[in-house]
């Protein structure tokens, strides 16, 4: 990542911590055990890449950050829920997460259960109540509950899953299941972002374009640092797709292939918000980083 997008990036990044302690301050009507665990998983950090990128692209459509914080904090909140059930013994059985114990090894199930429906259901709470006007608050639900839902995540998780039973034999059934279970949470803050700055519909679909692009990218580079990352680095257990039966794009392309493609998409997500000039350079920065990454 280039200095000038590191820095910006940190600043953006503290906003947002800041803006979800605020809008993690429930009422004393929440359970102090629930609450605790809701906060745990949240505060335990990462890279808070979906709502930099709400922030961002708010920016590069010219519109206040302020104004685009609390659709920040929603997509975060609904990205950890994800992350608290993909960890249960049900799903991925995963004991690490960002360098700590997962939610259910530091709680209980059935409060890593609730703590995720918590955060799920706190984030629309959070849009519905802070983001202005209505229309684009109603809008910005509708954007982020298709790209969680049945037709985004989570039915991209049970293709997913299933997957690892029936198999996967081409990169355009592996492409349609991570279209649905990455990339919609990753085009999601790109489409609210820009709302709230009152973008253009054109200026909306180029940003969406952007968004699958970056998150197929995204996608390739998690399966190719699952195979060849380090565990330390990445804060989590490697090298359990394989051993999960799943099937990956370095399993079914080769890593060379793998990065290429990876490449080439992140080439074609610039080429899609070219039409920004300067505006966007920090997108394209971010998009670059994707394929820098090292956790």
């Amino acid at each position: 990542m280039n200095d000038a997008l590191s820095e910006h990036w940190q600043a953006l990044k503290q906003q947002v911590e800041e803006a979800l302690e605020r809008f993690l301050a429930v009422s004393s009507d929440c359970p102090d055990r629930l609450r605790e665990s809701m906060c745990y998983s949240v505060e335990a950090g990462g890279k808070r890449l979906r709502p930099v990128l709400v922030l961002l692209a708010c920016e590069a459509c010219g519109g206040q950050i302020e104004d685009a914080l609390p659709a920040a904090a929603a997509i975060e909140m609904i990205h950890t829920y994800s992350l608290i059930h993909d960890d249960l013994p049900a799903m991925d059985d995963d004991d690490l997460r960002r360098g700590r114990p997962t939610n259910h090894k530091q709680f209980d199930e059935a409060t890593a259960i609730l703590a995720g429906d918590g955060l799920l259901t706190r984030a629309f709470e959070v849009i519905a109540q802070y983001v202005r006007p209505p229309e684009v608050a109603a809008a910005c639900v509708l954007d982020l509950a298709s790209a969680a839902g049945v037709e985004g995540m989570v039915g991209g998780q049970m293709a997913d899953l299933q997957a690892e039973t029936s198999g996967v034999r081409t990169v355009e059934e592996l492409e349609a299941i991570h279209l649905r279970k990455t990339g919609r949470l990753l085009r999601s803050p790109l489409t609210m972002g820009a709302r709230i700055a009152g973008a253009s519909p054109e200026t909306l679909d180029r940003l969406d374009q952007f968004g699958k692009c970056v998150g197929l990218a995204f996608q390739i580079t998690d399966d190719l640092l699952d195979m060849t990352g380090d565990a330390s680095k990445m804060g989590k257990a490697v090298r359990k797709d394989a051993a999960h039966g799943k099937l990956t794009y370095p399993g079914l392309l080769d890593l060379e292939e793998s990065r290429r493609r990876a490449e080439r998409l992140i080439e074609e997500a610039c080429r899609s918000i070219a039409f920004l000039g300067d505006r966007g350079h920090r997108l394209e920065a971010l998009a670059r980083f994707v394929l820098e990454r090292d956790h």
